[in-house]
């Protein structure tokens, strides 16, 4: 049988490579084929709205990123058991010395206080003066680890479940898996600060999956997209047959490289741009948005009005059916004078955030959108001595905080704890690619489905499989 098959010229390749056994290379190419009817018809976007694998609650996510691992013992977490070890040696074999007498490790407590906050009775520091109004709408979790303690490698390990890069980004795999609302803009946005995140545009990258999900950074001065609209003496319509005319052209030569999937997305990149030159000046123009709209995100005064205007963004995006957008605020790897390096990044993203967070539920739009704040890790309760009181801390994958709000999170509960100093996660402890499937779980998608074939095998976010971490969600 399997030489008639190879010698007959009439058979079907497809025929001819099905009968040649249940070997390796066919299976391999029997999940190719699968992937392949799976992709969308030719008339259909790639990032044309899809289904879940079940319902959620979430439609929408906007992931608050505050690169340089913020300090949950500072922030969401109060260590007060460090008050009675503050400067005293690191412990080793039990024993403390006076740091400023050794000149070693020393542990440092908090300078800013704690109190409970709503009828939750969260434990946030005071100086969150503004986000102590939505705790009630906040799920706290204190039990993540992490694997680096090295920034780029942390923040990709965040971002995409790998500490090398390379791989497809959170907000990657969400718009392959769900497509996007507003096809008149891209699925997956990225709010930068001035410089890159440590790491750089591989935090956003689409990886192994096809160039359409790959994220889109606008810029955070300036216009945010560099030459969107044309000279002013191209018409709208000579565009139009410029881009027919560039299409026909592609497409004949796509005939001629059917395996390579970026001729397709570079095509589709130019008529969504095409398309974004109508919605996007209006989207991102704040202008319009009411004075009281403004005021409550912290717009128009210092030092709360660049995260602001990001903040005001996001909720426009999610508003306009934006699938995934990503904020990042910098700076907060604070090694030394944690009051004055916390203190002012805490001032500048307070008022914003908690003026997210009420804007989405006024709108009625918090509940189908989940919000994700965290850092890559979070910092030691120890620090070397550095100019006497220049109290700071170093890097921790072992004990963090992040929290979400909206998106049938577990709202008005703190899950997770880590012990007395907060130097490592001791309860309901899960590894980072938990909180990723459980984030694709929220948002209706089931990481053991949501998989693309690459490199011989089925991959998935959590790189290695892992479970949904179930007191996160209500």
């Amino acid at each position: 049988m399997t030489d008639r098959l190879i010698t007959s010229p009439y058979l079907p390749r497809r025929n001819f490579l099905y009968g040649l056994g249940a070997s390796l290379g066919s299976v391999a190419f029997s999940a190719m084929l699968e992937a392949e009817e799976k992709k969308p018809k030719s008339s259909e976007s790639p990032l044309s709205p899809k289904k879940g694998h079940f319902e959620s609650k979430a439609e929408h996510c906007i992931f608050l990123t505050m690169e340089g691992g913020p300090s949950h013992i500072d922030t969401f977490d109060p260590k007060p058991a460090l008050k009675k070890l503050h400067l005293k040696e690191f412990q080793r074999d039990g024993e403390m010395k006076s740091a400023m007498e050794s000149g070693k490790r020393y542990y440092v407590q908090s300078p800013f206080s704690f109190q409970k906050q709503g009828e939750s009775g969260a434990e946030i520091a005071t100086n969150w003066t503004h986000l102590a109004k939505n705790v009630d709408d906040i799920c706290f979790y204190r039990g993540c680890q992490v694997d680096s303690v090295n920034h780029p490698t942390a923040m990709y390990q965040l971002n995409t479940g790998n500490r090398f890069g390379g791989d497809p980004a959170m907000g990657s795999w969400v718009t392959y898996g769900l497509g996007s609302v507003n096809q008149n803009f891209p699925g997956f946005v990225v709010l930068p600060e001035v410089s890159f995140p440590q790491g750089g545009a591989a935090n956003w990258g689409n990886g192994f999956l096809p160039a359409y999900f790959q994220g889109t950074p606008l810029r955070s001065k300036g216009a945010p997209i560099l030459d969107l609209l044309p000279m002013s003496h191209v018409t709208r319509e000579h565009q139009r047959e410029n881009l027919d005319l560039l299409a026909a052209l592609n497409q004949q030569h796509q005939l001629l490289h059917p395996e390579s999937d970026e001729l397709s997305a570079r095509m589709d990149a130019y008529e969504l741009a095409f398309r974004m030159q109508t919605e996007v000046p209006e989207l991102v123009d704040l202008s319009k948005e009411d004075r009281k709209t403004q005021n409550l995100y912290g717009i128009g005064k210092e030092p709360t009005n660049a995260f602001g205007k990001k903040c005001l963004l996001a909720r426009k995006m999610v508003e306009n059916g934006v699938r995934f957008v990503q904020l990042y605020a910098g700076s907060w790897d604070s090694h030394d004078y944690i009051e004055r390096a916390h203190g002012n990044l805490v001032r500048r993203v307070d008022q914003p955030i908690a003026g997210l967070l009420s804007d989405l539920k006024q709108r009625g739009l918090l509940e189908k959108t989940l919000v994700v704040w965290c850092g890559e890790f979070g910092r030691s309760p120890d620090n070397g001595v550095r100019g006497g009181t220049a109290y700071g801390r170093d890097h921790n994958p072992k004990a963090m905080t992040i929290w979400m709000a909206g998106g049938g999170v577990n709202a008005g509960h703190t899950i997770g704890a880590t012990d007395e100093t907060g130097a490592v996660a001791v309860e309901n402890v899960h590894h980072i690619r938990d909180l990723h499937i459980t984030l694709l779980k929220l948002l209706g998608l089931d990481d053991n489905k949501l998989t693309y074939f690459h490199g011989g095998r089925f991959k998935q976010m959590s790189q290695f499989g892992g479970e949904v971490i179930p007191e996160l969600i209500a």
